[in-house]
């Protein structure tokens, strides 16, 4: 069974909307207190990142159920400026804002897997998955 959901990320109400998705599909699927913690936190900063950094976007939760993993693919997109330089924006206390400059890094670590597409002047693609391995 899979399940695909897309939120339209405009302002910050809306990353409330991706934090309580994300929570609310991660407890249905099982995923640990820890995880789901993990989850939420890298969601809520990517689509904060969607909101600030790229003008607005759109967040995709997909709820993957196959015979060896169940988990949740999440697709932040938006078509800003881009980043330049993407491994100096991983680095952590690299921030082009007033934060801790945690957001990439931190969600490239809290998550099972990390994948980031940018292009300066045509936006950037971060794709994070949550994986509950089946026993």
């Amino acid at each position: 069974m899979d399940k695909t959901v897309e939120l339209t990320l405009r302002a910050q109400e809306d990353v409330v909307s991706v934090r309580q998705l994300v929570r609310s599909q991660a407890v249905a699927i099982g995923l640990s207190l820890v995880d789901q913690t993990k989850l939420v936190t890298a969601a809520s900063e990517l689509a904060r990142n969607t909101v600030v950094h790229g003008g607005g976007g759109t967040a995709r939760l997909e709820v993957i159920d196959d015979t060896t993993k169940r988990g949740i693919r999440l697709t932040f997109e938006d078509h800003g400026p881009g980043i330049r330089d993407v491994e100096q924006a991983l680095r952590d206390g690299y921030t082009t804002g007033n934060g801790l400059g945690l957001g990439l890094g931190g969600a490239r670590r809290l998550t099972n897997e990390f994948a980031i597409e940018s292009k300066p002047g045509m936006g950037t693609r971060v794709v994070i998955a949550q994986w509950n391995k089946r026993g």
